[in-house]
């Protein structure tokens, strides 16, 4: 069993960053692909970012293409977001998921284990 928690959110202005982080426990992330999600106000959950075990492969939605990178560091059993230039549609709830499949999975259904996640608001 693998626990995820994500942390980093909160309010920022449009064109501002922030990092998210994603913790776990539990199981070594060295084994799993891991992906960010989220879900804006009224609307399904979307995918966002994702990171093969390695580090050395990454998929990104075209919406935050450019602005968003996705990182690790399996040796802190972490997973990053770094979100630049953010706009007010990037506001929603973020969540970290992690995936025994071990490449950059971009299907929400082959991911295995879920984590909070963590609200990310930004202000026009």
């Amino acid at each position: 069993q693998v626990q995820l928690v994500e942390s980093g959110g909160g309010l920022v202005q449009a064109g501002g960053s922030l990092r998210l982080s994603c913790a776990a426990s539990g199981r070594t992330v060295g084994n799993l692909g891991m992906g960010w999600f989220r879900r804006a106000p009224g609307k399904e959950r979307e995918f966002v970012a994702a990171i093969s075990w390695s580090g050395g492969s990454t998929n990104y939605a075209d919406s935050v293409k450019g602005r968003f990178t996705i990182s690790r560091d399996n040796a802190k059993n972490t997973v990053y977001l770094q979100m630049n230039s953010l706009k007010p549609e990037d506001t929603a709830v973020y969540y970290c998921a992690a995936s025994n499949r071990l490449r950059a999975v971009v299907v929400e259904s082959q991911y295995d284990y879920w984590g909070q996640g963590t609200q990310v608001t930004v202000s026009s």
